[in-house]
């Protein structure tokens, strides 16, 4: 690397498109990442609707750290390193009320909400090193709110996180998603390690397979079908535009053509909920029967506006701010599926959309979490749903599309640990956003200063089904 990287990685990426199996379930790269990789990144610690008044705190967990972030008087948010300055004690457990602070409840020692240390049990009978202020007052942690998310980093050092986001950052603030709320929150605990969690949302390239219910109609991946049609990063909204074309003859069926975008939109809500909104599928259905190009192209973005119309109309016309969706579209930054390094995803479609976060717990396990966010008018947004207690991976109650998903890591973690298996294959068009965020996290591992990893984080950080590409390391 560029940077003259102070420390050797084992199981490094050297060539882009294949990405040894080893850093997949190896303990000692494991611990490696714990050291260097989650100490400097920005992490998703809340989304803002679970602290919204003065006094909440969420706690937010990763690995062996434990952070209060905090909403202030102000309003402005705070986060500390969770622990008793005397002996250690985790001083909350979950969300709550700080109700003017926090109190140990091993042997009653006090904070305000700015971090004081206010009250010590008998200071005489300690000595007066171990009573200097202001190693008595809690730690403070980093903290940035960003989409109505806050983010921690435990480097003082960090870039501003606005620095590292590159084209997410650009894509969630067209997308108006500050004023997203969550609807519903549910976690997994799945026995693989947390990258293969992630990459199986780094490319669409799946969806033909794993998710057949979200593809138009003669879009297979079977033997004997056209193999030779790249599906776009937005697979759900594009692969009419792109493949319908090749698959309905001559003259669109104007009724036949909405009704499957419909029907696609459908399956998506009914598996995946915050991806499409039923409101935002009645929307689609109320265009059935509007007059399209009999050209098949023509006809897919004539919908599009029309129907990206409709929902900003929608959203307008019920008290609910949404971006201009077909401005992004313009701007070619109207993706489904969007990773933030080095662990958070958004996926919007048109107004609504889901959201992933993915903790490690193990080498070979890991928590993945999804929230389901919707536009609600001002004064109408639910409560923050009740943290979720993590369900297991093939529990029945999953919803289609991620059960989909989670029936393929067990076996696909199962199969890394094969004799014969080397290394992952990527297809440097489609998957090559796993080899970038791969390459990202060496530049990590191996020391490289974070100025010089600024570049990668913002090239990383976007839109799946990606090239491999120049990192700048």
């Amino acid at each position: 690397m560029g940077s003259d990287p102070k420390n050797e990685v084992p199981f490094a990426v050297h060539t882009p498109d294949r990405i040894p199996v080893q850093r997949y379930f190896d303990p000692d790269f494991y611990e490696l990442e714990k050291k260097h990789l989650w100490p400097r990144a920005w992490q998703m610690a809340c989304r803002l609707e679970e602290i919204p008044k003065e006094g909440d705190y969420a706690v937010y967990r990763n690995l062996d750290v434990s952070v209060i972030v905090i909403r202030m008087a102000d309003g402005t948010v705070r986060a500390y390193q969770n622990h008793c300055r005397h002996r250690g004690v985790e001083l909350v457990q979950q969300r709550g009320k700080a109700k003017g602070g926090f109190i140990c409840p091993f042997h009653g020692w006090r904070w305000d909400m700015s971090g004081n240390n206010t009250f010590v049990f008998a200071p005489e009978a300690f000595s007066q090193g171990n009573m200097c202020s202001a190693e008595l007052d809690l730690v403070p942690v980093r903290v940035e709110t960003w989409i109505n998310c806050a983010f921690i980093n435990m480097d003082d050092n960090a870039l501003p996180l606005r620095e590292t986001l590159g084209e997410f950052g650009e894509r969630m603030e067209g997308f108006k998603a500050e004023h997203l709320r969550a609807e519903w929150w549910l976690a997994a605990r799945l026995p693989v390690n947390w990258k293969l969690a992630m990459e199986a949302f780094m490319e669409g390239y799946h969806v033909a397979t794993t998710h057949p219910q979200l593809m138009p109609p003669g879009i297979t991946n079977k033997p004997g079908a056209s193999s030779h049609i790249r599906l776009p990063d937005d697979v759900v909204t594009q692969t009419f535009w792109v493949t319908v074309g090749n698959d309905l003859p001559g003259e669109v069926d104007a009724v036949e053509f909405v009704q499957m975008y419909c029907d696609v939109m459908q399956a998506l809500s009914d598996g995946m909920a915050g991806m499409s909104s039923p409101e935002e599928v009645e929307v689609a259905r109320s265009l059935v029967g509007m007059d399209l190009p009999g050209d098949p192209g023509e006809a897919a973005v004539a919908y599009r506006v029309a129907l990206n119309n409709a929902i900003m109309k929608y959203y307008a016309d019920n008290g609910m701010e949404c971006g201009d969706i077909n401005d992004l579209d313009r701007r070619n930054l109207a993706t489904n599926v969007n990773f933030l390094f080095p662990h958070f995803f958004m996926l919007p479609v048109h107004g609504a959309a889901a959201s992933y976060r993915i903790r490690p717990t193990g080498p070979e396990e890991c928590i993945f979490e999804l929230w389901s966010l919707k536009r609600y008018p001002k004064g109408k947004e639910p409560p923050s749903p009740p943290i979720p207690e993590p369900k297991a991976f093939d529990d029945p109650s999953w919803p289609a599309v991620p059960r989909q998903d989670f029936s393929n890591l067990p076996r696909q973690q199962r199969g890394l640990h094969s004799p014969g298996f080397e290394y992952m294959r990527l297809s440097d068009q489609m998957e090559g956003l796993i080899s970038n965020f791969h390459r990202t996290l060496d530049g990590f591992l191996s020391g490289v200063p974070v100025e010089d990893l600024a570049e990668a984080m913002r090239v990383t950080s976007g839109a799946i089904d990606v090239e491999v590409r120049n990192l700048g390391l």
